[in-house]
C-alpha cells in the first residue's frame, strides 16, 4: 500500500496522512475520535486482562497469566518502595495504570503502519491515527491529570498555607520571595510539560521511522523495519517506565512536608 500510496500522492501526502487524526470539531473544542477510541480501548482491555487474572489466581501452581501479572505488580510495587517515601494507597495502582496503559499506547507502535488505517478506510474512515501516544493532546491529558494530583497532596498533605509558604519562601528565603515564586512556579509547570513531551517526541519519531521505512521499495523494508521493531520494544518500555518512576517521584516530592 506504500508503494500505491506514494505513486498517487507522493511521500509527503503519504506522511501527512498517516500523521493526521480522524477528528470532529474546531479549535479548542476539536476531539480526535482515534485517539480516544484506542485509549479507551487499550484502557478496558488492560482492566480486562488483570480482572481476568484476578479471578483465575489459585494459591497452588499458578498459571501463565498469573506469574505474569505477578511479576509485574511486584516489579511495579518495588519502584514505588524505593522512590515514593510515604503512605498513600493510591501510587501503587496508580504507577501499576501509568505503566500498563502508556505501554499499551506505545505497542501500538509496532502494528505495520497500514494495516490498521487500510481497514479504516474500508470502512469509510479517511484519517487514523493508531498510536495514542504520538497524539500531543494525550500525552498532555495523562500528564496534567498527573500535575493535579501532584498539587492536590501538596495541599492535602501540607495545608494550604504550608505550600503556599513552600512556593514563597523556597528556596531563597523569604527576602527574595519574588524569585523564589517564579522558580518554583517554573519547575511545578515543567513536570507535566516534561512528561508529555518526552513521551510524545520520543513515539513521535519512532512512528515516523516506520512511515518512512514503508516508503521504501518493498524488498528493503523488512530489512529495516525488523531490527527497529526489535529495538522500539525497548523504547516504548523504557518510555512507559519513566513516564511511571517519574509520576511516582513527582507525588513523593509532594508528600514531603518541609
Amino acid at each position: 500500500m506504500a508503494t500505491e500510496a506514494h505513486a498517487a500522492e507522493g511521500a509527503t501526502g503519504y506522511i501527512i496522512h498517516h500523521l493526521t487524526s480522524l477528528t470532529v470539531g474546531e479549535g479548542f473544542w476539536a476531539l480526535n475520535l482515534d485517539t480516544l477510541f484506542f485509549s479507551a480501548v487499550l484502557g478496558g482491555l488492560f482492566v480486562w486482562f488483570f480482572k481476568m487474572a484476578a479471578d483465575r489466581a489459585t494459591a497452588g501452581v499458578p498459571g501463565l497469566v498469573q506469574n505474569f501479572v505477578e511479576m509485574l505488580i511486584e516489579f511495579v510495587d518495588t519502584q514505588v518502595k524505593d522512590s515514593f517515601h510515604g503512605k498513600n494507597n493510591l501510587i501503587a495502582p496508580l504507577a501499576l495504570t501509568i505503566f500498563c496503559w502508556v505501554f499499551l499506547w506505545n505497542f501500538m507502535d509496532l502494528f505495520p503502519v497500514d494495516i490498521l488505517p487500510l481497514i479504516g478506510s474500508m470502512m469509510g474512515i479517511e484519517y487514523l491515527r493508531v498510536v495514542p501516544s504520538t497524539d500531543l493532546n494525550a500525552t498532555f491529558a495523562m500528564s496534567i491529570s498527573v500535575f493535579c494530583l501532584i498539587i492536590f497532596y501538596s495541599i492535602k498533605v501540607k495545608g494550604p498555607w504550608g505550600f503556599a509558604k513552600e512556593l514563597m519562601f523556597q528556596p531563597f528565603g523569604p527576602w527574595l520571595l519574588p524569585f523564589n515564586l517564579l522558580l518554583k512556579l517554573v519547575e511545578e509547570i515543567a513536570k507535566p510539560i516534561s512528561l508529555a513531551l518526552r513521551l510524545f517526541g520520543n513515539l513521535y519519531a519512532g512512528e515516523l521511522i516506520f512511515i518512512l521505512i514503508a516508503l521504501l521499495p518493498w524488498q528493503l523494508q523488512p530489512v529495516l523495519s525488523f531490527p527497529w521493531a526489535i529495538f522500539h520494544i525497548l523504547i516504548i518500555t523504557l518510555q512507559a517506565f519513566i513516564f511511571m518512576v517519574l509520576t511516582i517521584v513527582y507525588l513523593s516530592m509532594a508528600h514531603e512536608d518541609h
